[in-house]
């Protein structure tokens, strides 16, 4: 069992991509997981329909995709969106010790039963390790911080453990130190904040709209026109933004926006993103 880490925290120029690169994924270290654990269906994000436990067509002996340079174009954009923050390459390194389930068919159901909650965990780590770089959090650094910790040293049980683990109970307690981060976070944005949480803006014209330390928590922003909108300071955890036009968007000091949620957008060359993110190729 690999020996427990304690993790830094305060420092402005702390990120949650330079400081924790497990928490990036490493295809190379994993035995292709998301394209055999998961399930998916034929729509406009995958071409065909497959279910979970069954590889994907395109998955190689090697573990690589097949497609991967033309996913897209492949009709599998949805591939292009997903992030599993690291937990592949724990799951196939650490808790099954580095044995793949095509030479061990007979952990495969395990493995890939084990993979979904080691995701969840490792997105959980994610968000702690970002809030922990935000000094207006500094009054709860303790505790998220401790609870970094804590959620750390599930995911490096065994995968007997890690099925055990009651991940809504878990995401409940993290998501209140959460949002208190992002109520400490927005506090000194000045003027009248909005509260769109959990809103329906499918579709929505905020094109130019001052948004700055709005609370866009889970909120559908699906097709949404946010061209030119100021969203700094603004809390995006959970914000659905697939076809979202964030060209022109100003996305600096954005809370808890990672990079599948860029890729899910549409956006420009004027886009401004956060250091810590990458202008997705599609753009």
């Amino acid at each position: 069992m690999p020996q427990e880490r304690e993790f830094p925290t305060d420092g402005p120029s702390a990120s949650p991509d330079r400081d924790r690169p497990d928490l990036q994924a490493d295809c190379g270290s994993c035995f292709g997981l998301c394209c055999v654990a998961l399930p998916f269906a034929a729509s406009a994000d995958f071409a065909v329909n497959k279910d979970a436990g069954q590889p994907c067509t395109n998955l190689q002996a090697d573990f690589r995709c097949g497609i991967h340079t033309r996913l897209r174009e492949s009709g599998f954009p949805g591939c292009t969106v997903f992030d599993c923050f690291g937990a592949g390459q724990k799951v196939s390194q650490i808790t099954f010790g580095g044995q793949d389930w095509r030479q061990a068919p007979d952990t495969a159901r395990q493995m890939f039963d084990v993979f979904p909650v080691m995701r969840q965990l490792h997105e959980l780590l994610r968000y702690l390790t970002e809030a922990l770089t935000l000094p207006a959090a500094r009054p709860i650094h303790s505790e998220l911080r401790n609870a970094l910790n804590d959620t750390d040293r599930l995911t490096r049980g065994s995968a007997e453990t890690l099925a055990q683990v009651d991940v809504a109970a878990l995401r409940d307690d993290i998501n209140a130190l959460l949002l208190r981060t992002s109520e400490l976070a927005r506090a000194d944005v000045p003027g009248r904040k909005r509260n769109h949480r959990g809103a329906d803006l499918i579709g929505a014209k905020l094109k130019g709209a001052d948004l700055r330390g709005a609370n866009l928590r889970g909120a559908y922003l699906i097709a949404a026109d946010l061209g030119n909108a100021d969203l700094r300071a603004a809390d995006l955890i959970g914000a659905d933004f697939r076809d979202t036009d964030l060209s022109g968007a100003d996305l600096t000091g954005t809370l808890f926006l990672t990079q599948p949620q860029l890729n899910a957008a549409k956006g420009d060359a004027t886009t401004k993103l956060p250091p810590t993110l990458t202008r997705p190729a599609h753009w």
